[in-house]
């Protein structure tokens, strides 16, 4: 097997190989839902909260056992992160959500996912689904619509963008995904500032978080994120584990693929992209520039300290690239409003 650069992400190995790595994942899934099932975990529901156009609603949670039932903390507890992986995945289970007074049956995937499209006739603003499965409790999300009035959003990257975290470095990513207490994360500055600035200035502005994070974070993300009054929305993460072409998801090609799914479902809109120079972001950005430079309003970058950079394996190397769409660079979020509004791309009113 040819050697594997550092810049290309997870291995790619042959299908036999893909197939035991997938086929070892399940047993071993197997085996701890049987483990869960007999100490009387209680089979669960976790709705996310998603986004929508007007014709459908982008359905997201996941089917899991846990030790009480409930799918979600209180917004002010401190929880340890590897509270967080102890739900067990019920994989190709079935659900059902209700949106606008109708019902549909949905099914998870592999790894306890739900992530499916209904049709629908939708308002643009907001509404809400319910998720439930045999047994569980009901859990209910918020869920943006999109209608073609609103032309202007923001995606937002997470890690060292919103909260610093110092990640890829192996193990302090590990101590701050396993064992920090969710209090102990710390907000970047002004970011939330400049977040419910541009969108107390624009209503109608959809926020989206796209990060490599698991889906298992995202009940301690959504706390983070309203303890620190950052605007709310959905987070597009992903899962880990085997695919059918690698063994580990890759985190680039997820947030490629959620970018580029965004410019499908919502050709008219433009995007002000929010991320940080510590490694993929710049690069992942520079090309959806490149391709949908009509969709893209702008690049903002926040700049890492020297000590975050070590920490994060050093900066990228790649420098704002697009066909004539402004890349703003700046420290904290007051810098990066003050650039931002110098360009002119949100309003000093």
């Amino acid at each position: 097997m040819a050697k594997k650069k550092p810049d290309e992400g997870p291995l790619n190995l042959t299908p036999d190989m893909l197939h035991t790595a997938a086929r070892v994942e399940d047993r071993f899934n197997g085996w701890i839902q049987n483990r869960a099932t007999d100490h009387a975990y209680h089979r669960t529901v976790i709705a996310y909260d998603t986004y929508g156009g007007t014709g459908w609603v982008r359905v997201l949670g996941r089917l899991v056992l846990t030790p009480n039932g409930q799918p979600a903390a209180d917004v002010h507890a401190s929880i340890r992160g590897w509270k967080s992986f102890v739900s067990v995945p019920l994989p190709n289970d079935t659900a059902w959500v209700r949106v606008n007074d109708e019902e549909h049956m949905v099914t998870s995937d592999r790894g306890g996912i739900i992530d499916t499209v209904i049709p629908g006739d939708f308002e643009p603003g907001e509404t809400e689904i319910e998720l439930w499965t045999d047994g569980s409790l009901v859990d209910s999300a918020a869920v943006r619509i999109i209608g073609e009035d609103s032309t202007f959003g923001i995606i937002s990257d997470i890690d060292d963008t919103v909260m610093v975290t110092s990640l890829p470095r192996p193990f302090l990513a590990a101590w701050n995904t396993f064992v920090l207490s969710e209090h102990a994360r710390s907000p970047v500055a002004g970011m939330a500032v400049l977040y419910d600035r541009i969108t107390f200035m624009r209503p109608d502005t959809p926020m989206v978080y796209l990060s490599t994070g698991a889906w298992n974070s995202a009940l301690t993300l959504k706390r983070f994120l309203s303890r620190n009054l950052y605007p709310m929305g959905p987070l597009l993460l992903t899962d880990w584990g085997p695919t059918t072409t690698r063994v580990f998801r890759s985190g680039k090609e997820h947030k490629r693929n959620s970018l580029e799914r965004l410019a499908r479902e919502f050709p008219w809109m433009k995007w002000l992209l929010i991320g940080d120079d510590g490694q993929n972001d710049e690069e992942i950005y520079g090309e959806f520039v490149e391709n949908h430079p009509k969709n893209v309003a702008a690049v903002a970058i926040r700049q890492l300290t020297v000590g975050e950079a070590v920490w994060a394996g050093g900066r990228s190397k790649r420098h704002g690239r697009g066909q004539g769409v402004p890349w703003i660079y700046a420290p904290d979020g007051a810098g990066l409003a003050s650039r931002l509004t110098e360009r002119g791309i949100i309003s000093t009113v």
